[in-house]
């Protein structure tokens, strides 16, 4: 397409030296029109097929080339008296043309009377069937992007909205149009885009420059937000990601997508609460969004809520069977929900599960002391803070090992009696000290 582009330009400037030279030549015109058809520029060309036709009022191809474009124009009464005019010397391309203009008339009559009776989408269809015939008329694709408007489809709105500012010079109506749709769309870039368009035309556009303003304050927001998340920096993303929210609170799907970047970044940030919170905003609106439901579940897995981040898999994984990242994380939280019931190391610190080593040393030094046997005399409360420090120090032994962790956090309790780790552990643990942390050590006795 490039390539015969290319050659059509070339033509063009070939042939404007040609009616440069001579003005009367009525080929030079003639072929310069067919030059810019080729271009799309139909306003130009229907010039030159009027002056090819003054110039030799008996050429009736180029009439015949004019009525079309007249035509594709929407012009039907012109189009049909330059019809009417070819009957006698080119039958079969006026008749065509002339059978098409009924058809024509008939598709916007409904069409019309479709959108007033609000039946959009009837309306669509016979505004379909009319531009195939006048493809190049603006008041039609208009009445069509309206119609997509009432149907809540803005994606082919913005189609024709598009073709709308191709077919006509300067049309800062529709680059404003087109930036207000993008930017309903959620795609605040876009929007930025086509606005500037608007601005290029008229910079002292009041409308456009207003709306300029606001687009590029939310887009800088919500690419500063991407990059902090890129760069792992979460807090800082939610910071920018609040500033976004100021800026737009009101577009839906703007508004979505800021929540659904919050939602990742709260998760990632370990801000449970948060996450769950903006995660479930995002799924009141879109409950099929799997990013929404599955960054929910890790959050409701920090929160030990094993059997909501179960569910939350379970219905990302209706949506998307295919998925091993989906599969994974479904076979890890029903893991965890079949752990809990035994035992959480999480829990017998009384940590959070993304606590650091040093919050988790913290706790055991704290509960070491406080359940060690040696403190108590009566024979039942020693026995059960044996059974206590028995915990405390699995949980220790667990949670600042890495690896260790990372099996637990799996699924898989490393210290389970019926696997060979944790048989060791239980085998070596009677009389055997374990390290408090900063080198301090705990004993207890028996008998």
């Amino acid at each position: 397409q490039r390539r015969v582009r290319g050659k059509c330009i070339n033509a063009e400037y070939g042939y404007h030296a040609a009616v440069e030279g001579d003005a009367k030549n009525y080929l030079a015109h003639f072929q310069r029109a067919t030059v810019f058809l080729a271009l799309g520029r139909h306003k130009q060309a229907l010039a030159d097929f009027d002056t090819v036709i003054r110039l030799k009022p008996d050429f009736h191809h180029a009439k015949s080339e004019r009525a079309a474009v007249l035509l594709k124009q929407g012009k039907i009464e012109e189009a049909k008296a330059e019809y009417n005019s070819l009957l006698s010397v080119d039958s079969e391309k006026a008749d065509q043309g002339l059978r098409d203009i009924p058809v024509l008339e008939l598709a916007i009559e409904e069409g019309d009377e479709a959108f007033d009776n609000s039946d959009y989408a009837t309306a669509v269809d016979n505004f379909d069937k009319a531009i195939d015939i006048a493809k190049w008329d603006t008041s039609l694709r208009q009445k069509r992007a309206e119609s997509y408007l009432k149907l809540g489809n803005i994606i082919n709105a913005i189609g024709d909205i598009r073709a709308i500012a191709k077919l006509t010079n300067d049309n800062t109506e529709a680059y404003l149009k087109l930036s207000h749709l993008h930017y309903m769309m959620g795609e605040e870039e876009e929007s930025l885009k086509e606005i500037r368009e608007c601005l290029k035309l008229d910079q002292d556009h009041k409308d456009c420059h207003t709306h300029y303003k606001k687009v590029k304050k939310l887009a800088k927001q919500m690419l500063q937000a991407q990059d902090r998340i890129n760069e792992g920096a979460y807090e800082e993303a939610i910071t920018k990601l609040d500033m976004a929210l100021k800026t737009e609170s009101k577009e839906p799907k703007i508004v979505l997508k800021i929540q659904s970047r919050m939602c990742l970044a709260n998760k990632q940030a370990g801000l449970v609460d948060e996450g769950i919170r903006t995660c479930s905003i995002v799924l009141e609106t879109e409950s099929q969004d799997i990013e929404a439901l599955t960054n929910r579940a890790e959050c409701h897995i920090l929160n030990n809520g094993f059997e909501e981040a179960v569910k939350d898999y379970q219905t990302a994984q209706q949506i998307n069977n295919d998925s091993k990242h989906i599969k994974d994380g479904l076979k890890r939280a029903e893991k965890l929900l079949k752990q809990s019931k035994k035992r959480d190391y999480y829990k017998i610190l009384g940590v959070p599960r993304n606590a650091d080593k040093s919050t988790i040393a913290k706790a055991y030094r704290k509960l070491a002391k406080e359940f060690h046997p040696d403190k108590f005399k009566d024979e039942a409360d020693k026995a059960e803070a044996e059974k206590k420090f028995i915990e405390l120090a699995a949980a220790k032994e667990v949670l600042t090992d890495d690896e260790k962790r990372q099996q637990f956090d799996n699924g898989e309790d490393p210290l389970d009696p019926e696997t060979d780790q944790g048989k060791h552990f239980h085998r070596n643990f009677n009389g055997f000290p374990f390290g408090g942390g900063n080198g301090q050590q705990f004993f207890f006795k028996h008998g």
